[in-house]
């Protein structure tokens, strides 16, 4: 599965964790939870820990996360040849990263960009984060996918992190120096030494590696000043509705110190408890995978083909 596939699988799944609260009593040695709310809980405690496998392992019935697991390797055959120019990139970008010197060496060549960029574009920089909230508020009134609910509670995220973004210290010096030593020390983590071992990772490797990026990231985030943790911690739990397998949880949170809210979806299978939207996204990608080359890809590949000759 590629990095972009499986990010499509996740963002569904992401949002609601990223937005639950420690409630209930499951451990997650079983997929699913014994309430609605036990099983966002256990979904935020494999999150917080990293535990990647252990999260798709959880958040899905046992059937599907033996149908995702195998997908995986299905869409890694069918990804492109590695180009040798690829492949050059993307050893020049990794010995750059995890070299023996490079933490010196990286902060040594930011360091005199970052004054530049701060010269440049400080009295910039709000500006264009409001162009950037513009256009996301607008692709998310255009995005047909998303409920009315939804919108409203991307647009009220996007309300919050605007002002973040605008006063966040980009051009500091010191934090800077710190962003550059987390990126390394992710990178030597991962230990990818050529894009083939990219593309052949098996699933279990390829979770480790996510667990590895998340941290990361979560680190990144907390030196600007956005707590992935605060947020997680302050997650409330409100049931709405529970009727006929089918559930509905009220979201109370704080992002950087603002009040939101939003609900999701749950549904009962087997007497366990599952995000709806999971399993419905899981499921679109496993029928979309499965289809036969349309007569438009056909189509697309032979202009492709044309256009290359």
């Amino acid at each position: 599965m590629r990095f972009s596939s499986l990010r499509q699988l996740l963002l569904p799944l992401c949002a609601a964790l990223v937005l639950a609260a420690c409630h209930g009593r499951d451990d997650g040695s079983q997929p699913g939870g014994s309430s609605p709310e036990a099983a966002v809980q256990t979904s935020i405690n494999l999150l917080k820990a990293g535990d990647f496998n252990g999260l798709w392992k959880h958040a899905l019935p046992p059937a599907d996360y033996a149908m995702v697991r195998a997908d995986w390797s299905r869409r890694e055959a069918n990804q492109p040849p590695i180009t040798p120019a690829g492949r050059a990139r993307f050893n020049e970008k990794m010995q750059a990263l995890t070299g023996p010197d490079a933490p010196a060496r990286l902060y040594a060549e930011l360091q005199p960009k970052l004054a530049t960029m701060e010269q440049q574009y400080k009295d910039q920089l709000p500006v264009l984060i409001s162009i950037g909230e513009a256009l996301a508020k607008s692709g998310v009134a255009g995005n047909k996918d998303l409920t009315g609910t939804q919108k409203d509670q991307l647009n009220g995220m996007l309300d919050v992190l605007t002002p973040w973004a605008k006063q966040a210290p980009w051009f500091d010096q010191g934090r800077a120096k710190q962003a550059v030593g987390v990126i390394v020390a992710t990178a030597r983590k991962l230990d990818l030494r050529s894009p083939d071992q990219l593309r052949a990772m098996d699933f279990d490797t390829a979770m480790k590696a996510y667990s590895l990026g998340f941290a990361g990231a979560r680190q990144l985030l907390a030196l600007y000043g956005l707590s992935v943790d605060d947020t997680l911690n302050s997650v409330k739990l409100t049931p709405i509705e529970n009727t006929h397998g089918h559930a509905i949880v009220k979201i109370d949170y704080t992002l950087l110190g603002k009040p939101l809210s939003t609900e999701s979806k749950l549904v009962e299978q087997d007497g366990r408890w599952y995000s709806e939207d999971m399993l419905d996204n899981v499921r679109a990608s496993h029928r979309q995978l499965s289809l036969p080359a349309t007569g438009a890809s056909a189509a697309v590949a032979a202009n492709a083909a044309v256009a290359k000759d």
